[in-house]
């Protein structure tokens, strides 16, 4: 086939070429600051993306990576140009944000197939305004999408700031994704959920502010992520100003446009979570897999920005998972299930599974006879979104649409020693532990109950923090569980979550921490440079009070698991 590209936002470049066959999440996998890469799981890891032409197939993880890339940008520490070989749409927005507010402008561009493949075995690329050259390499440039949306007369009356100069920024945001998504028109959304508010890097409060003092006003309700200080306490927590100043401008600034100062990344647990097949626009990665896989509603993976531009508008781009078709599983993964798991199994799958599906939606079966209850399922969301750039999976005979399957779906399978690969993998450090991380995503009241539970009696020897969001904080204080927990030594912090706590919140003096979370398991080695082990939260419990933890696989992973039968489904599926 002829080798084609497509320039999705013009400009010109040239750099080094750095090349990877593996997404990468921009946050938690490269610092704004320094411009390298911090994933330890990542091939890159240790390179820096400034000045380089950076190709990949596409991103994955959190919505928060638009932000990460603008803060780059600004600052002069980004890539030259980004390059994709599959639809992306976190940094992309990321660069378009940049070049339509801030008129700095980063050329992105999507290869097919050969045209990525043949570019990746060059060592520097020029990129002009109608061809890429890279060595004895030259392919032509397609120009960027100009496809014709059909807005209804209440768009372009936004468009033409009839509801203000705020509105009509948004309004341009949300049709220039539109247009290099594909999407005709635009469907009216009945809530948002902002990621933006997590202060990952000063461009996310240059955005908010600007926003702000140009009069922006969500008009859907809309629910705020988990921020990046307990709004209330930071100063008595002894956060430095530099940092908890601009975090808790950031929030506010949220609030003052309207949003419902929730600082969760669990909205799902909120009442007012979506019903199935409700329209929304949520970002956050965990709540966007959580919100289309279990509750069965409809939002795409919206980036960082989008997000209060749709809650401005209450419109977002008809395109992605807001589409039957765009909801088929493309892949099916059998599960070995072995007897006799644990809280632990759920996010290891849901990692694995992501590893297994990086960029499309799966079919995961063979879990139902495990019978995952809600946390179960919270946990498999998160860790399958740090590995995988799908909004949603479908678990057999669990979540509501799990008979969307499309035509010639292939197949894999997650075997008794992938998982022990995996296991071993979220755990490469020492029996000594210096930290219990818990809450990741923020702990549900349920969650609360069990670990006041496992704690009865007993007093935590080395610091044990849980994460959760303030409704659930008043919850667990109503009902004495809070009380328990501080009684056994827990700390509780509200508004922020593991991934955006930072020191001297996060103890300066750990070198080792203990998480039950597959998410931050995998996250956590780069934000917090910390060795991670992983484990249920009998093993977090048993490493709080004696401050070690076991270095031996659980019961359920050292047990031989039989072949399992795979004739023909009923459904016709095999």
């Amino acid at each position: 086939m002829t080798p084609t590209a497509l320039s999705v936002l013009p400009g010109t470049a040239e750099g080094p070429v750095l090349a990877t066959t593996e997404p990468l999440s921009f946050w938690g996998g490269v610092d704004p600051a320094t411009g390298r890469i911090i994933d330890v799981h990542h091939p890159l890891h240790g390179r820096s993306v400034t000045g380089c032409i950076l190709m990949m197939p596409s991103t994955r993880g959190s919505c928060t990576g638009s932000g990460v890339l603008l803060d780059l940008v600004l600052s002069g520490r980004g890539p030259a140009a980004l390059i994709f070989s599959e639809p992306e749409d976190v940094v992309t927005l990321g660069a378009l944000i940049a070049a339509e507010m801030f008129d700095a402008r980063l050329p992105v561009l999507r290869l097919s197939p050969e045209a990525f493949r043949a570019l990746t075995r060059q060592d520097a690329a020029r990129i002009r305004r109608d061809r890429i050259e890279a060595g004895p390499v030259s392919i032509p440039l397609n120009p960027p999408a100009t496809g014709t949306l059909d807005l209804t007369a209440a768009d372009h009356a936004l468009l033409a700031g009839d509801a203000g100069v705020a509105a009509a920024q948004a309004m341009r945001i949300i049709c220039a994704m539109a247009a290099q998504q594909g999407a005709t028109r635009l469907v009216d959304v009945t809530q948002a959920h902002i990621d933006g508010c997590i202060y990952a890097s000063p461009a996310n409060l240059t955005f908010a502010e600007r926003m702000a003092c140009l009069g922006a006003k969500v008009i859907v309700p809309t629910t705020m992520n988990a921020i990046s200080v307990d709004h209330d306490n930071w100063r008595r927590q002894g956060v430095p100003p530099s940092f908890g100043g601009p975090a808790q401008r950031l929030a506010d600034a949220y609030v003052r446009m309207g949003c419902r100062a929730t600082f969760t990344c669990a909205p799902y647990l909120l009442d007012s979570a979506p019903a199935q097949g409700e329209t929304i626009a949520w970002a956050e990665s965990n709540a966007v897999i959580y919100a289309n896989s279990v509750l069965g509603a409809r939002t795409a993976k919206h980036p960082d920005f989008l997000d209060l531009c749709i809650a401005m508008t209450g419109r977002a781009p008809l395109s992605g998972v807001y589409l039957d078709e765009h909801r088929l599983a493309r892949r099916i993964i059998d599960v070995d299930l072995p007897d006799g798991v644990d809280d632990a199994f759920w996010p290891l799958i849901g990692y694995l599974a992501g590893k297994l599906s990086p960029d499309r939606i799966p079919f995961v079966r063979g879990l139902d006879a495990a019978m995952p209850g809600t946390d179960d399922l919270k946990a498999l969301c998160a860790a399958f979104g740090t590995t995988s750039a799908a909004p949603m999976l479908h678990v057999d005979r669990i979540t509501p649409e799990a008979g969307r399957i499309g035509a010639g779906a292939d197949r894999c399978r997650i075997t008794l020693e992938d998982m022990r690969l995996g296991w071993r993998l979220l755990n490469e450090s020492s029996e000594n532990i210096d930290l219990v991380a818990l809450g990741s995503p923020h702990a549900s009241l349920n969650e609360c109950r069990l670990l006041a539970d496992r704690l009865k009696g007993r007093k935590v020897l080395i610091p044990t923090i849980l994460t959760t969001g303030r409704e659930t904080v008043t919850r667990a204080r109503a009902e004495g569980t809070l009380a328990l927990l501080e009684e056994a030594g827990v700390q509780i912090i509200p508004d922020l979550c593991w991934c955006s706590i930072s020191r001297p919140v996060f103890p300066v003096e750990t070198r080792t921490l203990m998480t039950n979370s597959g998410k931050y398991a995998h996250y956590g080695p780069g934000l917090s440079g910390c060795a991670v082990r992983f484990g249920n939260l009998e093993h977090c419990v048993d490493a709080a009070v004696t401050g070690r933890a076991g270095t031996g696989l659980p019961d359920w992973l050292c047990k031989t698991t039989p072949e399992k039968d795979m004739a023909p489904r009923p459904d016709g599926m095999s």
